[in-house]
């Protein structure tokens, strides 16, 4: 594999700095950091650049933050100036370098793919009944802070050889222990620790359906005891990369629909997939229920307030076999306007 050199006067050029904080500041106009960084703003830049040109860049203290949805996790934020507009900056030029290196079997943060492109050939492959008839679903134990900084650092050698970036990564990547929910340049660190594994499950294992959404993993095969087999082979590989999978694997046929009791639903990616329908989890539709039921209840609430309440939920929807859920807790009134306004967003 070709490693690439001379990326770092890219990536700290004035004009890719600039570029970074336009990026950086998407959707985030009113917010604190940038405000405050507008105030002096192309000095900053200035500043970021000379930094980066004595390597002398240190990396701001993180501040923390605790979320319950969808389950509880810390949240690792860094300032906007500089760390978040450098991270941008570095992405800019790396960025096409990494996704060059996924296999087009992993969907979380790349560019053109996400929730609904694996949502989309999950149940394109589950169709297949004959090599498609067993699942095997597995994640990796507190995947984000278990990554080790070695064995990362390895990894990302084998595609980039520019010392001056290595080093620069380095020290964004030594900045705390295991890989920080939160940083932009976690989500690339992260599938960058397992591209290499995904390169092993389709080259080497030959796996024809495969999936994986960050370190959530689905397999899909037309007997239990190839799945077995790959499971322990699994385990093996993840051990070299210092990982470990979270004990709650689990092999199973999957069931035609919903009432087949024969098997289960595939539960990924926010949609519990049979091979005759698709629906939303659980957890999501009970959760557009409940917004419904409330918007329901408002007497002067107008369409347009109403379709912007419930639009995302209808993006789930409508690429799931929901029609019937769609019609029973959609306002009669608006039923006709909504389902036609949201297919326009």
């Amino acid at each position: 594999m070709k490693r690439i050199g001379n990326l770092y006067e890219k990536i700290i050029s004035l004009d890719n700095l600039r570029l970074a904080d336009e990026k950086a500041r998407r959707g985030k106009l009113r917010s604190y950091g940038v405000l405050l960084h507008d105030k002096n703003r192309e000095a900053n830049i200035l500043a970021l650049h000379e930094t980066l040109k004595n390597h002398t860049f240190k990396n701001s203290e993180y501040s923390t933050f605790t979320i319950y949805e969808p389950k509880e996790r810390i949240i690792f934020r860094l300032p906007y100036y500089p760390d978040r507009i450098l991270h941008h900056a570095i992405m800019n030029i790396l960025e096409p370098i990494w996704v060059s290196v996924f296999t087009k079997d992993t969907y979380s943060c790349i560019k053109g793919r996400g929730i609904h492109g694996a949502m989309r050939n999950v149940k394109r492959a589950i169709k297949d009944r004959e090599n498609a008839r067993y699942c095997l679903k597995i994640d990796i134990r507190k995947f984000y802070p278990s990554i080790d900084h070695d064995v990362l650092k390895t990894i990302i050698r084998r595609k980039i050889k520019c010392k001056d970036t290595l080093a620069l990564l380095d020290t964004i990547i030594d900045s705390t222990d295991g890989v920080p929910i939160g940083n932009y340049l976690s989500q690339y660190f992260a599938n960058l620790m397992l591209a290499y594994f995904d390169h092993w499950i389709k080259e080497e294992k030959r796996v024809r359906y495969y999936f994986r959404y960050a370190d959530d993993m689905v397999f899909l095969a037309s007997t239990k005891e190839e799945l077995h087999i790959l499971l322990a082979d699994i385990k093996k590989y993840l051990a070299a990369l210092k990982l470990t999978l979270k004990g709650n694997e689990q092999i199973f046929p999957i069931a035609e629909n919903r009432a087949d009791k024969h098997g289960r639903g595939l539960d990924f990616v926010g949609f519990v997939f049979y091979h005759n329908q698709t629906l939303m989890r659980k957890s999501i539709k009970q959760n557009f229920c409940r917004m419904a039921a409330r918007l329901n209840k408002k007497l002067n609430i107008s369409a347009r307030d109403y379709k912007q309440k419930l639009c995302s939920w209808y993006g789930w929807a409508k690429v799931s076999n929901s029609k019937h859920l769609l019609k029973t807790i959609i306002k009669s009134q608006f039923y006709d306007t909504f389902v036609l306004r949201c297919k326009a967003v």
